[in-house]
């Protein structure tokens, strides 16, 4: 695992822990994410984006469609990144932040690990 940055962004009483991994296959990515769903049993949300070449992929993982999966995707496409897999672990702090303050929050901690 090639780990490049992490970080955590808190709003609310959530906390999003945001990962940036240089990876070269499928099976990589899979064995990360299966680490990261380990290593955080308790998470509401585990949401990532990748590109590798000409393969894409975003995943909400039951946030509200097009608030989570498609703010990392764009990051990775707006700084022109490949080989790029990043992740952000949500833990619920009890309160709603609603479809836009979502965005607004993912997008942070994705811009956060690839600054």
């Amino acid at each position: 695992m090639n780990l490049i940055k992490e970080s955590l962004y808190e709003i609310k009483k959530s906390k999003f822990y945001a990962y940036n991994y240089l990876v070269d296959n499928i099976d990589e990515i899979n064995n990360i994410l299966d680490t990261l769903r380990k290593e955080h049993k308790k998470a509401r949300h585990i949401v990532y984006a990748y590109k590798i070449d000409g393969v894409e992929k975003k995943f909400d993982d039951g946030e509200p469609s097009g608030t989570a999966g498609m703010p990392l995707y764009n990051i990775i496409n707006k700084k022109n990144l490949n080989h790029t897999l990043i992740v952000v672990v949500r833990y619920f702090g009890g309160i709603k932040l609603g479809a836009g303050g979502l965005l607004r929050a993912y997008n942070q901690a994705g811009s956060d690990v690839t600054k």
